[in-house]
């Protein structure tokens, strides 16, 4: 055998020795130094240095980890049928509804735009000015409680007065908040949608009416509405593709908004919802503008606020000079990967979001006010620093 054998045989041997003498810590102390005795140095930096750092890393990327390999136990969302888009402001209704295999009704739909209301009052300005002429009743629902069960104030009520150009044509209605501790926020907002099909019977909707679903961000374009209203043989449930933006229209993302939707209403079947629920998507339909916020105070409130608050990992996510500079570098907020279904994707969409100097075919109200809402558009990225709620 060979002599590294005996030499661990007789270090063996020592220990038992050592470690059968001596009081009861004598021999606690002395079986630890027997033990340590068999380490190696590869051994010690596995155990201080490898291992607690592998330990930080998790906790810190943990959630980046988990991102990533999702390709490896998540397949992507069955594929919508896309409808290609036609339209030009010179071109008939009669020949845009043909292009796009429907007929022209003798008269128009009524829509009806619905949408729960939490704070985002000049994204709600720039949506009911873009849509303004082809809707007949704008439908807001407003609660006193966050998705994740924190008190509100009601933003709308205390600023209607800067909504009066919609007050004849608007049903506004209000509910309580349920304030259940530890629930899961997606309940809440599911209890708040359910309030809004209520709404909606109040607003007067009837059978084969128009129906907008969509968040405050989420904002369809005029000419898209218009098309809808006037078009017959449309299918009864059509989702529409949205550019995504990010902070403002100077960070584009891509086109992969979906969940903004247009019904035929068909009362005791509609029922309003931000999931899925049709396979038929109108391409090229309109604009998305997440966290596109005046004040930093409010990206702070939506971070704690909406149904992915547990995306707020640690505090320092809320620091207000950390936001502002995440949103000067087009970064993510909660410091996450993209939610992708291809590693290709996922690699493609890591760091920042590049710029976009493009203010072309935005809302039209918002290029008519640019001075008002210029944090909206490129080349502003600087936030107020006062409070978002008035």
């Amino acid at each position: 055998m060979s002599d590294g054998y005996y030499n661990s045989k007789k270090t063996d041997d020592l220990c038992e020795h050592v470690c059968g003498q001596g009081s009861k810590a004598a021999k606690t102390i002395s079986r630890l130094k027997c033990v340590l005795k068999g380490f190696d140095l590869r051994t010690y930096l596995l155990l201080f240095v490898l291992m607690p750092f592998a330990i930080l890393a998790i906790y810190l990327h943990g959630q980046k980890f988990t991102y990533f390999f999702r390709p490896l136990w998540e397949s992507p969302p069955k594929p919508f049928q896309t409808i290609p888009h036609y339209y030009n402001e010179n071109v008939t209704m009669e020949a845009l509804c043909s292009l796009h295999g429907w007929g022209i009704r003798e008269s128009p739909r009524r829509v009806f735009d619905a949408v729960l209301f939490s704070n985002e009052k000049d994204l709600l300005t720039v949506r009911w000015n873009e849509l303004y002429p082809f809707v007949t009743q704008f439908v807001l629902l407003e609660s006193n409680s966050t998705f994740t069960g924190l008190p509100k104030p009601l933003v709308f009520k205390s600023n209607k007065d800067q909504f009066k150009f919609v007050e004849p044509r608007l049903t506004y209605g209000t509910v309580g908040g349920r304030f259940r501790k530890g629930e899961n926020p997606f309940v809440e907002e599911a209890y708040q949608r359910v309030a809004l099909d209520q709404l909606l019977r109040i607003a007067g909707i009837e059978e084969d009416d128009l129906l907008i679903m969509s968040d405050v961000d989420e904002i369809p374009s005029a000419h898209t509405i218009n098309l809808l209203r006037w078009c017959d043989d449309i299918p009864q449930v059509l989702h529409l593709q949205l550019k995504n933006y990010l902070y403002s229209f100077e960070y584009y993302v891509d086109s992969k908004s979906w969940r903004a939707s247009i019904h035929r209403y068909s009362p005791g079947k509609t029922r309003y919802a931000h999931f899925r629920q049709g396979n038929v998507l109108l391409a090229d339909s309109g604009w998305h503008c997440s966290f596109c916020f005046r004040y930093i105070s409010e990206f702070v409130f939506k971070m704690k606020a909406y149904s992915h608050s547990d995306r707020v990992r640690f505090s320092h996510y809320l620091n207000p000079k950390r936001i502002q500079d995440v949103i000067c570098k087009g970064t993510d907020l909660f410091d996450m990967l993209p939610e992708e279904y291809t590693f290709k994707e996922i690699i493609g969409k890591m760091g920042p979001v590049p710029r976009s100097y493009s203010a072309v075919h935005l809302p039209s109200y918002l290029l008519d006010n640019a001075e008002q809402y210029k944090y909206l558009l490129p080349g502003n990225c600087v936030r107020d620093k006062q409070t978002g709620f008035k």
